[in-house]
Parts: C-alpha cells; structure tokens; sequence
C-alpha cells in the first residue's frame, strides 16, 4: 500500500493505493494518529485503493471518531468494489462519501 501525505492549513489529505488489510491498516493507523493535531478537516483519497478489509474499516472509524470531536472527515473517489464494502458493512451510513 502507498500512502501519500498531504498538509494544506488546517486539512490533512491522505491519498492510499494499493490494499489497505491487516498487514498495511497498523502503518495507516500510526500515521493518521501523529498526523491529527491541530486538523480540522480530514479527506481520504481513495482513488488508487484497491482493496479494504475489516482491519482497514477499523483505521477509518478511529479517525471518524476523533474528527467528530475536532472537525470533519470525508472519502473521495470511491470505486465500486469499496463502496460495495462500504455499502454492505453498512459503513456509507456512518461515513461522508464523495
């Protein structure tokens, strides 16, 4: 998985590629956790993501909640085979899509 990292102001863009699964959802993590101070917009890029697993549903719904508290938390460019995973695992309820 590659993970590109972008700072603007106040928002955090995360642009991920490849497959984002138990093996590559912990670096994800990490770097979302050191990466959150002082943002108050927070965008996921998936245009180049393959794959998520459960592990990588877990990533977004850590950071959902702790942009609830701070600001917002956006996807873009979602292709169909996630949000198919979005949509079954009920997660395109709980998350804002683009």
């Amino acid at each position: 998985m590659t993970i590109q990292k972008t700072i603007n102001g106040e928002e955090l863009i995360v642009a991920l590629g490849g497959r984002l699964d138990t093996t590559t959802a912990p670096e994800l993590d990490q770097m979302v956790k050191e990466s959150l101070d002082g943002v108050t917009a927070l965008t996921f890029d998936f245009s180049d993501l393959e794959y998520i697993s459960s592990a990588g549903l877990r990533v977004l719904l850590s950071a959902q909640k702790v942009m609830n508290k701070q600001g917002t938390m956006k996807i873009t460019h979602v292709g169909e085979v996630i949000m198919e995973i979005f949509e079954v695992t009920g997660f395109a309820d709980i998350l804002t899509i683009e």
